[in-house]
């Protein structure tokens, strides 16, 4: 069986707060989860864990994420010197982004798709880490990493998904993964 990884992280500080989106790497974790298709089991990383993060994405036959190449990774890349965006990834995000000319949210795909919507935001998450409520930062981490998930075997049954235009239209565009 393949070892698709999903993840996504969430991070200690704001784009704002370390100098603009040119400085991702400064953000910090504060909580990171991977979802493994191998081992069927959600994994909940602090930051004193990224090492061992870092070893799971490695060992991934891929690496499923929203936005992972140009964030997720960008976040990790303060912790290791190795370039994370030379493991097998798709990043559903640049997929959608290439097929549709503009970004997506997974918000809009997965109310489009499911009739379900992310349970926080990111700026919530880094309030979060502030008050030290790092449990709720893992549920709504654990909640974007099956949301990923689910917009990703989705798309790979139905080779379609659905997204809400801006104005509120339900439309669908054809994926190939």
């Amino acid at each position: 069986m393949k070892n698709i990884l999903y993840f996504d992280l969430e991070t200690q500080k704001s784009a704002e707060e370390v100098g603009g989106w040119d400085k991702i790497s400064r953000m910090g974790m504060s909580v990171a989860v991977t979802y493994n298709t191998a081992q069927a089991a959600y994994r909940i990383y602090s930051e004193r864990d990224v090492d061992e993060l870092i070893k799971e994405l490695q060992r991934a036959d891929l690496v499923v994420g929203f936005n992972n190449l140009r964030f997720d990774y960008e976040v990790l890349h303060g912790y290791t010197a190795l370039d994370l965006r030379q493991l097998p990834t798709l990043d559903l995000l640049i997929e959608l982004q290439t097929r549709l000319q503009h970004r997506l949210s997974l918000d809009a795909v997965a109310a489009a798709t499911f009739g379900v919507e992310k349970t926080a935001e990111g700026l919530q998450a880094i309030q979060w880490f502030r008050e030290g409520k790092l449990l709720e930062i893992a549920e709504y981490c654990c909640y974007d990493v099956k949301l990923t998930r689910l917009v990703h075997e989705y798309g790979a049954h139905h080779r379609q998904l659905h997204y809400h235009n801006r104005f509120g239209k339900r439309l669908s565009v054809a994926v190939s993964w």
